[in-house]
């Protein structure tokens, strides 16, 4: 079950899920991601899916509008479909996350509805 910090994420990342075809070609909003920074601000992003494979996951978008604000440390990734469902981050996204450095391996990614967490390190444990 989740409490705290893991609901109020979960919360957000569901907030801003708003499935919507932009064009022909793309369509957004299928998946919504709150990441925690170190400093304790929640961020938001969506998926962005285009025909030709230039999307970008809502991860990715959450940590990039992070970086945005001037935030630089991670501290926690939530993903949700719509419909409720908690994802785990994919490969990219792991790898990405991984690349922030040293203090990554330790951020703790939602990895199922029951409340389980792993560490960026537990999930990648074979980085490039």
């Amino acid at each position: 079950m989740m409490e705290g910090i893991w609901k109020e994420l979960y919360d957000v990342a569901v907030s801003v899920i708003r499935p919507y075809d932009v064009s022909e070609q793309m369509h957004v909003g299928d998946v919504g991601a709150a990441v925690l920074s170190k400093s304790g601000k929640i961020y938001t992003g969506i998926c962005i899916d285009s025909n030709c494979g230039l999307g970008f996951c809502a991860e990715r978008n959450a940590i990039s509008t992070m970086f945005a604000n001037g935030d630089y440390e991670l501290s926690k990734v939530c993903a949700v479909l719509e419909g409720g469902k908690v994802v785990a981050p994919c490969g990219a996204c792991l790898e990405f996350m991984w690349q922030m450095g040293d203090g990554s391996r330790d951020v703790e990614i939602l990895a199922d509805n029951d409340g389980t967490v792993r560490t960026l390190a537990d999930m990648l444990p074979y980085a490039w």
